[in-house]
């Protein structure tokens, strides 16, 4: 990844099975093609689709049909935004059915919040399981990369934390990580800079920031990192899970593109 990236998120609501549950997987996936026709529109680099609204989420496996509608919706988001590479995040943490999915719909990347380690979270404690997704990419999607969270949001580490610069020595050394994601405490809460700095300095892959990105943020931002993953200030109040305001948008991505040409 040379140039700087710019990832906007399509937060499905609540699927079929989930508690929430209030919508069919045709009135999702036409709500998450409405989504990435704007983020398209906007020229954003690239769409990931997660399952947002199923929470409180399992720790590793999901159910099949959880697997089944997100197929269909990341498969209307490629029929919306066929030019624009498409990513695909199975919450919270089933990298097995992420890698499936992209195998299936031609997915470029996914995202794995804990590849490596253990990390205490409000769904236990989950595990990275590095090697079943590396051997299963091999076999089904050998191009699809693996974006994969340092020190990710809504966890702690399981006993001492270990120090920075060898959590993304492991994520990229070991677990052949593609891209660093850095986040903040929680969805939609920015990052500490001076965290951001360290994971740039000890990664020799590109770093995303892929929480709490503002347009106020994007100026320090482009000189700390390769591009941002942003979902939340794209929807209407700052609010996860709505969908998303094509001129809010467009705004972001005008600002993005002016930040970080300014910062490289």
């Amino acid at each position: 990844m040379k140039a700087p990236r710019l990832v906007g998120v399509v937060h499905l609501p609540a699927l079929p099975g989930s508690p929430r549950a209030a919508s069919s997987v045709a009135e999702i996936a036409k709500s998450a093609a409405a989504d990435a026709r704007a983020l398209a529109a906007a020229g954003y680099d690239a769409i990931i689709v997660e399952n947002f609204g199923d929470a409180p989420f399992f720790a590793t496996k999901v159910p099949a049909v959880t697997v089944s509608a997100m197929t269909a919706c990341a498969l209307a988001v490629r029929d919306a935004a066929p030019a624009t590479p498409l990513g695909i995040n199975v919450l919270r943490n089933d990298g097995e059915a992420a890698i499936a999915i992209a195998a299936c719909t031609g997915a470029s990347f996914v995202r794995i919040n804990v590849l490596t380690g253990a990390r205490v979270t409000d769904q236990g404690i989950v595990q990275g399981e590095a090697a079943t997704v590396a051997r299963l990419r091999r076999s089904l999607a050998e191009d699809v990369a693996i974006w994969a969270d340092v020190d990710v949001k809504h966890s702690a580490p399981l006993g001492a934390a270990r120090p920075l610069v060898q959590e993304v020595s492991d994520l990229t050394e070991r677990a052949l990580a593609d891209v660093v994601l850095v986040t903040g405490e929680g969805t939609g809460k920015g990052v500490d800079l001076v965290k951001l700095e360290a994971v740039k300095e000890a990664s020799d892959k590109p770093v995303l920031v892929a929480s709490g990105a503002t347009l106020e943020m994007l100026v320090p931002l482009a000189r700390l990192c390769d591009g941002v993953v942003v979902g939340s200030a794209l929807r209407e109040g700052g609010r996860a899970g709505a969908p998303v305001v094509a001129a809010r948008a467009t705004a972001f991505a005008d600002a993005f593109r002016a930040a970080f040409r300014a910062g490289a």
